[in-house]
């Protein structure tokens, strides 16, 4: 099956709250479907009230892109995920993964244990268990999973709704392809694109600033997209026809650069 487009986008709040306010609703204006907040400590407000600030001021979906587990205990980031969906009337969208690379160096600077992978990947699973008990059987919290090794692939196969491969900066497109080809769902599950480069521009809180962009480029890389909204959305297309991703993540930066691209494609 095919599934339509749909479009995210990561707003961290990095200016004053007026004009924070105001990109939002142009967002939601242009035709995307969700609202992302990253889960960065002391750069910016906590993702669960300004998600919730936001879904009040749109009918978007929010969610957070993503929730490191290392960071936050289960029971209480499950707590906070069903309060959301709750409190956006089924709006919410739980993204989650084991950690951007530097997690440690985070974790030992907020005072907190280093967690070895194969906890935080537990860490993982036991959030969404403990999600889905707090839901019941009348909510269903959609859960995002950011993966790459087999063991996290496998336990998004049982459990997300969405998943999105952590790619490396190095990763070529063929790479990438061949993760994508490889995940093994017994279910239908959406498969989404993180973008953090159009053109040279990079998305703050998407990928290092440093990035070359270059050598993405040259790499024929699936984290960069054409800075031209005619090439852009063609090569969107391609991505689905190829890959099967359908839900692509722009940074707030490229939001009305790329809001001709959402007006087309967006449900098709």
């Amino acid at each position: 099956m095919t599934r339509p487009f749909r479009f995210g986008v990561v707003t961290p709040l990095l200016t004053d709250l007026p004009s924070w306010r105001d990109r939002v609703r142009r967002i939601a204006d242009s035709g995307y479907s969700t609202l992302l907040m990253p889960d960065v400590p002391h750069w910016q407000p906590a993702p669960a009230p300004t998600l919730a600030f936001a879904a009040a001021q749109t009918d978007l979906r929010v969610g957070t892109w993503v929730y490191a587990s290392p960071l936050r205990p289960a029971w209480s980031t499950a707590w906070e995920a069903h309060s959301l969906s709750v409190l956006t009337e089924g709006r919410f969208e739980m993204g989650i993964g084991t950690g951007r690379p530097g997690i440690e160096n985070e974790l030992r600077d907020l005072g907190m244990p280093e967690v070895p992978p194969r906890e935080r990947l537990a860490q993982v699973q036991q959030t969404v268990a403990t999600l889905r008990d707090l839901d019941g059987p009348d909510l269903h919290t959609p859960v995002v999973m950011a993966v790459r090794g087999p063991k996290a692939q496998a336990l998004a196969a049982d459990v997300a709704d969405t998943v999105t491969f952590a790619a490396m900066p190095s990763d070529t497109r063929a790479e990438v392809t061949a993760m994508a080809r490889g995940f093994h769902a017994t279910r239908d599950i959406e498969l989404a694109l993180h973008v953090p480069v159009v053109g040279d521009a990079v998305a703050p809180f998407m990928a290092p600033p440093d990035i070359d962009t270059a050598a993405l480029r040259e790499a024929d890389s699936l984290a960069i997209l054409p800075d031209d909204p005619d090439a852009a959305a063609e090569e969107i297309q391609r991505r689905r026809e190829e890959i099967g991703y359908s839900y692509f993540v722009f940074g707030a930066d490229f939001a009305e650069r790329l809001a001709p691209v959402v007006a087309e494609l967006s449900g098709r």
